[in-house]
């Protein structure tokens, strides 16, 4: 079953396909983009108050940061992998709840590191999303790839981050060999998401800038044969623009 979010997430991306870039005017294109972070920022789903209220075992002890208690109930039998209703599993509990060492007691007895819930997030993209960096160096320690492929669009948890806007979030994974290039299913790399989702401002700018600069290909479009520069013009983003024509953009 979707989330209501999810479903406003695809309701505003049908709406923007809907339309030609020469038909929307710049103002809609800022608010249908802020639509979308909106809607994509409470994509995921973090246990919720009533959730964690009925926790028992190790997914009590993942929200609380109780590292003791995982080792002793893992060392009585308790499945490290062990799901929730949402299919979270406490490592993805611990990862929510930035108890950092809990997620290294979880994967140390057993958790895997690249799970995926039940929208498909690992805990990179969990800590991505949540412009976490310091969750998300411990998720990336602890083995979690930042290649893995990630939520309903299958994206990345660089495409996520450069969506969003989170520039360090972004150094982070390009550091981590995060794929640079990789098309979601909406047809978007990363770096068309920090135009086309983004605001044109000082957050995505810096996201951009530092795509291009770990050689992110420049010049891959978008479905409708609409390229990064293509745009970015379209948006009036001049910032973005000089960026992308400095690096020999097409």
């Amino acid at each position: 079953m979707r989330s209501h979010a999810t479903t406003n997430y695809m309701i505003i991306l049908q709406f923007f396909h809907m339309f030609s870039m020469r038909v929307i005017t710049a103002r809609c294109l800022g608010l249908i983009a802020l639509g979308l972070c909106m809607a994509a920022a409470h994509a995921q789903s973090p246990p919720s108050q009533s959730e964690k209220a009925n926790y028992t075992g190790l997914l009590l002890a993942a929200t609380r940061g109780d590292t003791a208690q995982i080792k002793a109930l893992v060392a009585k039998g308790a499945k490290p992998n062990v799901r929730d209703y949402h299919d979270r599993t406490p490592l993805h509990v611990a990862t929510y709840a930035r108890q950092h060492n809990a997620m290294r007691a979880l994967v140390t007895m057993g958790a895997d590191p690249n799970a995926l819930e039940r929208d498909r997030y690992d805990i990179v993209t969990i800590a991505a999303v949540a412009n976490d960096v310091p969750t998300l160096k411990v998720a990336l320690d602890i083995g979690c790839s930042a290649a893995n492929i990630t939520s309903r669009y299958n994206g990345t948890a660089l495409i996520a981050a450069a969506h969003l806007g989170h520039a360090e979030v972004v150094r982070q994974l390009v550091k981590a060999k995060a794929p640079l290039d990789h098309v979601n299913n909406l047809g978007w790399t990363a770096l068309i998401e920090s135009i086309v989702l983004g605001d044109g401002g000082p957050r995505h700018r810096d996201t951009l800038q530092t795509l291009v600069a770990a050689g992110a290909n420049i010049n891959i479009a978008d479905r409708d044969g609409q390229s990064p520069l293509a745009l970015a013009r379209a948006r009036r983003y001049g910032e973005m623009v000089k960026v992308l024509e400095f690096a020999g953009a097409k």
